[in-house]
Protein backbone atom coordinates (compact mmCIF):
# COMPACT_ATOMS: atom_id res chain seq x y z
CA UNK A 1 0.00 0.00 0.00
CA UNK A 2 1.43 3.49 -1.02
CA UNK A 3 -0.38 5.94 0.96
CA UNK A 4 -0.02 8.53 -1.02
CA UNK A 5 -0.80 6.61 -4.26
CA UNK A 6 -4.30 7.29 -5.80
CA UNK A 7 -7.72 6.36 -4.58
CA UNK A 8 -9.37 3.98 -6.85
CA UNK A 9 -13.15 4.80 -7.05
CA UNK A 10 -15.03 2.33 -8.78
CA UNK A 11 -18.95 3.45 -9.24
CA UNK A 12 -20.73 3.45 -12.22
CA UNK A 13 -23.35 6.49 -10.29
CA UNK A 14 -21.97 9.55 -12.06
CA UNK A 15 -24.19 11.58 -9.03
CA UNK A 16 -22.74 9.18 -6.41
CA UNK A 17 -18.78 9.50 -8.32
CA UNK A 18 -18.96 13.33 -7.65
CA UNK A 19 -20.59 13.18 -4.19
CA UNK A 20 -17.68 10.56 -3.14
CA UNK A 21 -15.26 12.74 -5.03
CA UNK A 22 -16.43 16.03 -2.95
CA UNK A 23 -16.27 14.17 0.10
CA UNK A 24 -12.66 12.94 -0.38
CA UNK A 25 -11.74 16.30 -1.19
CA UNK A 26 -13.60 18.28 1.32
CA UNK A 27 -11.37 16.15 3.77
CA UNK A 28 -7.99 17.53 2.04
CA UNK A 29 -6.43 14.16 1.33
CA UNK A 30 -3.89 14.64 -0.74
CA UNK A 31 -4.21 11.60 -3.25
CA UNK A 32 -5.29 11.65 -6.41
CA UNK A 33 -8.83 10.29 -7.42
CA UNK A 34 -9.23 8.26 -10.26
CA UNK A 35 -12.60 7.50 -11.28
CA UNK A 36 -13.82 4.35 -12.86
CA UNK A 37 -17.35 3.27 -13.98
CA UNK A 38 -17.01 -0.61 -13.93
CA UNK A 39 -14.79 -3.47 -12.10
CA UNK A 40 -13.53 -4.21 -15.35
CA UNK A 41 -12.11 -0.96 -16.37
CA UNK A 42 -10.15 -0.98 -13.05
CA UNK A 43 -8.83 -4.48 -13.66
CA UNK A 44 -7.47 -2.97 -17.16
CA UNK A 45 -6.04 -0.44 -14.84
CA UNK A 46 -4.53 -2.39 -12.06
CA UNK A 47 -2.96 -5.40 -14.41
CA UNK A 48 -1.14 -1.85 -15.55
CA UNK A 49 -0.47 0.36 -12.85
CA UNK A 50 2.65 1.43 -12.41
CA UNK A 51 2.31 3.72 -9.24
CA UNK A 52 0.51 1.14 -6.31
CA UNK A 53 -3.20 2.41 -5.27
CA UNK A 54 -3.76 3.78 -1.84
CA UNK A 55 -7.50 2.36 -1.23
CA UNK A 56 -10.18 1.28 -3.65
CA UNK A 57 -13.40 2.10 -3.11
CA UNK A 58 -16.15 0.01 -4.89
CA UNK A 59 -19.42 -0.22 -5.58
CA UNK A 60 -20.91 -3.58 -6.09
CA UNK A 61 -23.79 -3.23 -8.56
CA UNK A 62 -22.09 -2.08 -11.78
CA UNK A 63 -22.00 -3.63 -15.78
CA UNK A 64 -19.33 -5.47 -17.21
CA UNK A 65 -17.76 -6.64 -14.15
CA UNK A 66 -19.76 -5.59 -10.71
CA UNK A 67 -17.79 -5.25 -7.62
CA UNK A 68 -17.82 -8.80 -6.19
CA UNK A 69 -16.76 -10.49 -9.59
CA UNK A 70 -14.05 -7.55 -9.29
CA UNK A 71 -12.74 -8.25 -5.93
CA UNK A 72 -12.85 -12.15 -6.86
CA UNK A 73 -10.55 -11.77 -9.74
CA UNK A 74 -8.19 -9.79 -7.67
CA UNK A 75 -8.01 -12.69 -5.28
CA UNK A 76 -7.74 -15.08 -8.28
CA UNK A 77 -4.15 -13.33 -9.46
CA UNK A 78 -1.13 -13.74 -7.85
CA UNK A 79 0.30 -10.34 -9.15
CA UNK A 80 -2.66 -8.31 -7.51
CA UNK A 81 -3.05 -10.06 -4.49
CA UNK A 82 0.36 -9.41 -3.47
CA UNK A 83 -0.33 -5.69 -4.35
CA UNK A 84 -2.72 -6.47 -1.01
CA UNK A 85 -4.42 -2.53 -1.80
CA UNK A 86 -6.95 -2.55 0.79
CA UNK A 87 -10.31 -2.89 -0.80
CA UNK A 88 -13.38 -1.34 0.69
CA UNK A 89 -16.91 -1.19 -0.46
CA UNK A 90 -19.47 1.71 -0.63
CA UNK A 91 -22.34 0.67 -1.94
CA UNK A 92 -26.04 0.63 -1.26
CA UNK A 93 -26.72 -2.36 -1.77
CA UNK A 94 -26.20 -3.76 1.67
CA UNK A 95 -27.91 -7.51 1.51
CA UNK A 96 -26.80 -10.17 3.82
CA UNK A 97 -26.27 -12.07 0.90
CA UNK A 98 -23.79 -9.27 -0.51
CA UNK A 99 -22.32 -8.96 2.75
CA UNK A 100 -21.32 -12.67 3.51
CA UNK A 101 -19.89 -12.71 -0.25
CA UNK A 102 -17.73 -9.57 0.25
CA UNK A 103 -16.02 -10.69 3.62
CA UNK A 104 -16.11 -14.56 1.58
CA UNK A 105 -13.94 -12.42 -0.92
CA UNK A 106 -11.49 -11.52 2.02
CA UNK A 107 -13.09 -7.18 1.52
CA UNK A 108 -11.40 -4.92 4.20
CA UNK A 109 -14.47 -3.14 4.78
CA UNK A 110 -17.94 -2.71 3.79
CA UNK A 111 -20.20 0.56 4.01
CA UNK A 112 -23.87 1.15 2.59
CA UNK A 113 -23.78 4.90 1.40
CA UNK A 114 -24.63 7.43 3.73
CA UNK A 115 -28.11 8.84 3.31
CA UNK A 116 -26.40 12.36 3.53
CA UNK A 117 -23.17 14.35 2.83
CA UNK A 118 -22.07 14.83 5.75
CA UNK A 119 -22.28 11.44 7.35
CA UNK A 120 -21.17 10.25 3.78
CA UNK A 121 -17.78 12.70 4.74
CA UNK A 122 -17.84 10.98 8.13
CA UNK A 123 -17.78 7.45 6.53
CA UNK A 124 -14.91 8.68 3.77
CA UNK A 125 -12.97 10.10 6.98
CA UNK A 126 -13.43 7.18 9.01
CA UNK A 127 -11.77 4.71 5.70
CA UNK A 128 -9.21 7.27 4.95
CA UNK A 129 -8.38 7.78 8.30
CA UNK A 130 -7.78 4.17 9.29
CA UNK A 131 -5.86 2.88 6.63
CA UNK A 132 -3.32 6.48 6.50
CA UNK A 133 -2.69 4.80 10.24
CA UNK A 134 -2.83 1.19 9.57
CA UNK A 135 0.57 -1.16 9.32
CA UNK A 136 0.03 -3.15 6.30
CA UNK A 137 1.75 -5.84 4.38
CA UNK A 138 3.53 -3.84 2.43
CA UNK A 139 4.45 -0.57 4.15
CA UNK A 140 7.63 0.52 4.43
CA UNK A 141 9.23 0.13 7.79
CA UNK A 142 12.14 2.57 8.44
Amino acid sequence: MSKQGPILLIEDDEDDQLLISRAIRSLNVVNPIKVFHNGQEALDYLEVAQQQPFLILCDINMPLLNGLELRAKINQSDYLREKAIPFVFLTTSASAEAIREAYHESVQGFYQKAATFNELEKQIRLIVEYWQSCLHPNSRLY
